[in-house]
């Protein structure tokens, strides 16, 4: 196997395990969502994340390597302080966002940092470009759930 392989199944598990992270986050997300719609919407990008994983899973294997199929230690770490903070502010929808939102901020700087690698790195193009499809829906996630942050944060003044 390649040396440049090697570094692309590197940076790509290391976003398997951000991505599994954001399909549990979500998860547990949606369970705690009082409002019918965002824990629609959060189920849903729960779902995204388990399409993105199997995404980046095939590239590994593509590549030549052994895909990663668990989160990372700090994923289950932030989902069981968002349970212990959730349990402690009463899990309303606007706690629950804000969790969901700091999850998303990592999910982004992971994915920008795999996106400056991919480019510093010179890793093969359809690796780069599944990087970037993929980031931008993570920007969109990221996005989507401030807006409902804010807009129940609003309804709540």
């Amino acid at each position: 196997m390649s040396d440049i392989n090697k570094e692309a199944i590197s940076v790509l598990n290391d976003l398997i395990e951000t991505s599994i992270d954001g399909e549990k986050g979500f998860h547990t997300a949606a369970e705690d969502a009082k409002n019918p719609e965002i824990k629609a919407y959060l189920l849903s990008r729960s779902s995204g994340c388990k399409t993105s994983v199997a995404e980046l899973q095939a590239e590994v294997r593509a590549l030549g390597g052994d895909p990663e199929d668990s989160s990372s230690v700090a994923g289950g770490a932030h989902r069981l302080w968002v349970n212990l903070k959730s349990a402690l502010t009463g899990k309303s929808d606007e706690a629950v966002l804000n969790e969901v939102e700091s999850g998303e901020d990592h999910a982004l700087k992971a994915y920008k940092k795999a996106a400056q690698e991919a480019t510093e790195k010179n890793l093969p193009a359809n690796v780069t470009a599944l990087i970037q499809r993929q980031l931008q829906g993570v920007q969109a996630n990221h996005d989507k759930v401030k807006a409902l942050r804010d807009t129940v944060r609003a309804a709540n003044k």
